[in-house]
This record gives structure tokens, C-alpha cells and sequence, in this order.
């Protein structure tokens, strides 16, 4: 029987600062212990500032535009030995300019970070999720998901995929205890 005093455990990813940084700290305001991570090494530091709100934080500097890095991610958080009930898949990053000149490794590591680390969270979470019917995955999509996206062709499309995926996953999840959220922000100061 797990023990009801434990507090609930979330994980935030890209969670160094702005909009990854916020949710963390309504989670651990909210009474949740909670593991943060960011490629960054102010993710240190954040964690300190969100650890002053009462909550027991880990934190792991991780580039999750890496599928090892995911892994390791993923190890780091079994390692807790906490049960996640709630993960926010946050970590992303925009590229602008016009398509035929932005630099094509930076937007091929956007997808990484923006769709595969997303999906491969997502797929470790999940299971982990429906195994105790008991979860809720965040994932952070963009409005720029939901129109054209001049001059951040490749932005606008991952924004896409992830309000795609997460309005399927949740419909897949629908029966088993696992809620499913996409947040879509609009342009915001981070």
C-alpha cells in the first residue's frame, strides 16, 4: 500500500526557466515533490528557487535532443524511486527565419528535442502510468501548431505534430487513468 503522506511526484522538462520553470513551480506549490530538468546549468539554480517553495526537487542537466540523454533522464528519474503522476513535457526551442536559409542541423535538433524526446517521454511515462492507472502528461504545443508559421516553417510543423499527438494520446488513454493535456501557448516572454 503506497503511503499517503508521500507527496505527489511530477517531472518538468525545460524547466530552467520560463514556461518549464513556472509549471515546476505550481507543481511544488501545489504540494508536489518534482524532478526538474533542462539542457542549461541554471537548472541548478532554478531547482534551489523552486526547492524554497517546500518541495523535495532533483534535478538533471540533460539535452534531450539526445535519445541517450533521454534514457539517462529516464534512469535519473526511476532513480528517485517515486512513481511520476504527472509529467509536463515542456523542453523546446523556436528557429526563425526563411526556410531556404536557417540552418538545417539546428532545425533537425529542434525536431529532436520538439517531437522525438516528446514521444520517447512520453512512450516511458505512459507506460509507467497505465501500469498503476494513475497519470497526467502535459505536453506543451504551441498555437503556432494550429496555423501557418511563415519564417518558423519547422517550429509551426513540431508545434503540430505535438497537439496532434497529444490530442490522439489522450484519446487512446481515454479508459485508463491517464489524462492526457496539450497546453498551447501563444508567443510568450521566456
Amino acid at each position: 500500500m503506497a503511503d499517503t503522506n508521500t507527496p505527489q511526484f511530477a517531472v518538468v522538462t525545460g524547466a530552467s526557466t520560463g514556461i518549464g520553470y513556472h509549471l515546476a513551480r505550481v507543481f511544488a506549490q501545489n504540494g508536489f515533490d518534482v524532478l526538474v530538468t533542462a539542457d542549461e546549468d541554471r537548472i541548478t539554480e532554478a531547482a534551489r528557487e523552486i526547492e524554497a517553495l517546500g518541495a523535495k526537487v532533483y534535478s538533471v542537466q540533460a539535452d534531450l535532443s539526445k535519445d541517450e540523454e533521454v534514457e539517462r533522464l529516464w534512469r535519473e528519474i526511476l532513480a528517485t524511486g517515486r512513481t511520476v503522476d504527472a509529467i509536463a513535457l515542456n523542453a523546446g526551442f523556436g528557429l526563425g527565419g526563411d526556410f531556404v536559409e536557417t540552418d538545417l542541423k539546428k532545425e533537425l535538433k529542434m525536431i529532436d528535442l520538439n517531437v522525438k524526446a516528446v514521444v520517447h517521454l512520453a512512450k516511458l511515462a505512459a507506460k509507467q502510468m497505465v501500469g498503476s492507472r494513475s497519470g497526467r502528461i502535459l505536453i506543451t504545443a504551441s498555437i503556432a501548431g494550429t496555423m501557418p508559421t511563415p519564417q518558423q516553417a519547422v517550429y509551426g510543423a513540431t508545434k503540430a505534430f505535438d497537439l496532434e499527438f497529444a490530442q490522439s494520446l489522450s484519446y487512446e488513454l481515454r479508459d485508463t487513468g491517464v489524462t492526457v493535456t496539450a497546453l498551447k501557448p501563444g508567443a510568450t516572454d521566456t
